[in-house]
């Protein structure tokens, strides 16, 4: 067995917003069709020395020693993401820092950090943390917005954290189907119905039918995985 190596690295922890309401709503077939577009997506989305290290369910593990590629990798990917056609969006999170490395896996609270970062992150947003903002201050094209501290759990010191914009295009004028939670466009969607003077659309004839059936389970705070 190899010995471990403690180096220095930018990681990329991005996962599917609402994985698991879409699982529910069209089964195991249709979800792992989704999560392996998804990958593809990741794989092409890699820039530079930026590689994929893992695929954990929804979510994707990305990492590289340069913080430019690893930023790129992200803001590609979501973009991708949003333009793709009724599809989950996703939110992804950034953190430079130490690991042990030991035959290509990495331990670390680096990986902690980051995965507790996307967590924090809404729909077609990436965050990172100061050390990541800070590595990438002089990089042309790629702009910040400071949100400020965030107490995470089990992270014992409030960490500081950064919005990269993304810019993406159809994120603001798409629609949430709130049954399996894939975004749609209002022009295209398969249905739509209104309740209690929302409209509601959706990505196929089977969800507005589940709607129907019980609305207030899915009206109101959809926020999770």
């Amino acid at each position: 067995m190899a010995s471990f190596e403690e180096i220095d690295i930018v990681i990329l922890v991005a996962d599917l917003s609402g994985y698991t309401a879409l699982t529910e709503a069209h089964g195991n077939v249709s979800a792992a069709k989704i999560v392996n577009r998804y990958t593809d997506i990741a794989k092409g989305s890699l820039s530079g020395g930026a590689r994929l290290l893992e695929r954990v369910g929804d979510e994707v593990v990305m990492a590289g020693s340069d913080v430019t590629d690893i930023i790129n990798t992200a803001i590609t990917l979501v973009r991708k993401i949003d333009a793709e056609p009724s599809f989950p969006t996703i939110h992804a999170g950034i953190h430079a820092g130490k690991v042990l490395e030991q035959d290509g896996h990495y331990f670390g609270s680096a990986l902690n950090i980051a995965s507790r970062v996307a967590s924090h992150a809404r729909g077609c947003q990436i965050l990172c943390t100061k050390a990541v903002a800070e590595m990438a201050a002089a990089t042309k094209d790629i702009r910040f917005r400071a949100l400020g501290q965030v107490n995470f759990k089990n992270i014992f010191e409030p960490v500081s954290v950064f919005e990269i914009i993304a810019d993406c295009q159809n994120f603001e004028t798409n629609v949430e189907d709130p049954v399996c939670r894939m975004f749609v466009k209002p022009e295209s969607a398969a249905a739509q119905l209104t309740y209690k003077d929302s409209i509601y659309y959706f990505c196929s004839f089977e969800c507005a039918q589940r709607f129907t059936q019980q609305p207030d389970a899915f009206v109101g705070d959809n926020e999770g995985g």
